[in-house]
């Protein structure tokens, strides 16, 4: 049995899970918000929140344990240059993804309290959903940086 390729296999496997998730669950609530009908972002918010509990938190707990994995199989020093820059980049959308889920779901709870009411989606959700926006470009970013980083493995300084 080959555990490198398995290992390999896996950390790619939940990379394509992080960030498509990522990326697919945020083009959903962009285009949910945009409706402005409180029924569609409800329903939208509630699957994009339940879509990172399934998909983007197993996935992003898998992606350090299998990339430590790797370099250990391949006996890289956890100190070389590109990967502390993986490890900035990764702490980065890390960061900026816990707000956004607990964003997430006030915007749910918030439409879900609209829905129950018959009132018009709050100006607070509307808040939230800036601030999620805006924490989701240096996620998205990083993780762009990390894919960058994971595939070329440039040498700083050589």
């Amino acid at each position: 049995m080959d555990w490198y390729l398995i290992g390999k296999w896996l950390h790619i496997l939940s990379s394509t899970v992080l960030f498509g998730t990522g990326i697919g669950t945020a083009f959903q609530m962009v285009w949910a918000i945009r409706t402005r009908r409180v029924e569609t972002i409800h329903s939208v918010a509630s699957g994009v929140v339940v879509a990172d509990w399934i998909f983007t938190t197993p996935a992003g707990i898998l992606q350090p344990l299998t990339g430590l994995w790797l370099i250990l199989l391949q006996g890289w020093s956890l100190s070389e240059p590109w990967l502390l820059a993986s490890y900035a980049l990764y702490v980065l959308a890390f960061l900026c993804w816990v707000p956004v889920v607990r964003l997430q779901m006030q915007i749910r709870d918030l439409a879900d309290t609209a829905l129950q009411t018959g009132q018009p989606l709050p100006a607070r959700a509307l808040r939230h959903y800036r601030l999620w926006f805006a924490l989701g470009w240096p996620a998205f970013l990083g993780l762009l940086g990390v894919f960058w980083l994971m595939v070329a493995k440039p040498q700083f300084g050589a």
